[in-house]
């Protein structure tokens, strides 16, 4: 894939880089020689011209690497980069090889209508695209973004911190989108800036979107969607008044949230709302060529070296507190009340998303399933 790095390794672990590669601070990757080439392609059957190869250089000017240039190439950056190597190169192979994928890998971005790009944001002051994805810190993203475009002034003035910018005013106008340029300039864009989005395990982002906007009162979903659900899988006409609700505690438990997404056409994903829609519908990562996948669960680590990469980190200070809880524990605990036929259906839905990013689901999931007649009761009493 364009921009990918590249280091002699096929797994998303720890390596011990320094003795691995008995390298030291000032190693940087560079371009393919032929006999790296033959070296790397006999070893691992890949394609070095593509994924490239470590070498040495004791001193001197960065080695031309748009991706790294000017970025220390130490024990911690190499793990960084071999990280973000793996995530790039597992995309690239699943969207070329992977038939079980069950979308169109076919589709170009031509394909796409300027609805379906609705999620890339754009800084064109510095050669920037976000593909946000709701439920993956998306508010801190889409406001470092508006800082580092200066679209959102104050009389005049750019804000001077991205922390400063109102949250109200994060998800309105002030972000700038690219399918609001002419087509022709969107596909230059894709061409030439620096692409990169965050993601999530898709069933703790699910939980997560059901916490933020079942289980607090939210005015629009719970006219729009939780009436509608508790009307259709509860039976149930509650309240007009989303606060009249939340005092009683009134709203679709997990179960419902869940049938309702299984009842929802499968198709492009438009019929997702965003929150809860598939990434592979979102950003479309078989038809760009993104340059950083960044992930919640390591999303301090990842946020600060794509600063720096971006050459923003002088300027742009991602806050600590953005992190993830256990995974696992998360999805035991509220998958307890679902069927393990939903289950089944649900991973299909989101299965490109566990393939394309590489997550897998808790050795147990599957095991202590709800009868479905059982979890018909939850969802009536709850």
């Amino acid at each position: 894939m364009g921009g990918a790095w590249r280091v002699w390794s096929k797994t998303e672990e720890h390596i011990d880089v320094q003795e691995k590669f008995s390298l030291k601070r000032g190693t940087r990757l560079q371009p393919c020689s032929n006999q790296a080439e033959d070296q790397f392609s006999s070893t691992f059957g890949q394609d070095c011209s593509r994924y490239g190869t470590l070498s040495k250089e004791p001193s001197g000017p960065a080695a031309p690497n748009e991706d790294l240039e000017g970025v220390d190439a130490s024990r911690y950056d190499l793990d960084l980069q071999h990280r973000q190597y793996t995530r790039k190169k597992l995309i690239h192979d699943m969207c070329r090889h992977n038939g079980a994928l069950r979308f169109s890998k076919k589709a170009t971005f031509s394909d796409f209508t300027n609805e379906q790009l609705a999620n890339l944001v754009v800084d064109d002051r510095r050669g920037i695209i976000y593909c946000y994805v709701p439920k993956v810190a998306c508010t801190e993203w889409k406001s470092i973004m508006i800082f580092l475009s200066e679209s959102l002034k104050i009389n005049g003035t750019p804000y001077k911190n991205h922390s400063d910018i109102p949250r109200d005013l994060i998800h309105g106008n002030s972000v700038v989108y690219l399918n609001r340029s002419h087509r022709n300039l969107m596909k230059w864009k894709i061409r030439k800036y620096k692409k990169f989005l965050f993601v999530r395990n898709p069933f703790v982002r699910l939980i997560s979107a059901y916490r933020d906007k079942f289980e607090k009162k939210n005015d629009y979903f719970y006219k729009f969607l939780a009436v509608p659900i508790m009307r259709r899988y509860k039976n149930l006409f509650p309240p007009s008044s989303a606060e009249q609700a939340y005092m009683y505690g009134i709203r679709p438990s997990f179960s419902d949230f869940i049938q309702y997404i299984l009842d929802l056409p499968d198709d492009d994903g438009s019929s997702f709302e965003e929150h809860w829609r598939q990434v592979y519908h979102l950003c479309h990562p078989c038809q760009i060529e993104y340059d950083f996948i960044g992930k919640m669960e390591t999303m301090y680590e990842d946020a600060q070296y794509l600063l720096r990469i971006l050459k923003v980190d002088h300027i742009v200070h991602f806050p600590p507190g953005t992190s993830n809880r256990t995974e696992e524990s998360w999805i035991k605990t509220w998958f307890t009340s679902i069927p393990i036929e939903w289950r089944e259906k649900l991973y299909q839905i989101y299965e490109p998303d566990f393939q394309l990013f590489g997550y897998s689901l808790p050795d147990d999931f599957y095991d202590n399933p709800v009868p479905i007649r059982s979890a018909l009761e939850i969802r009536r009493k709850g």
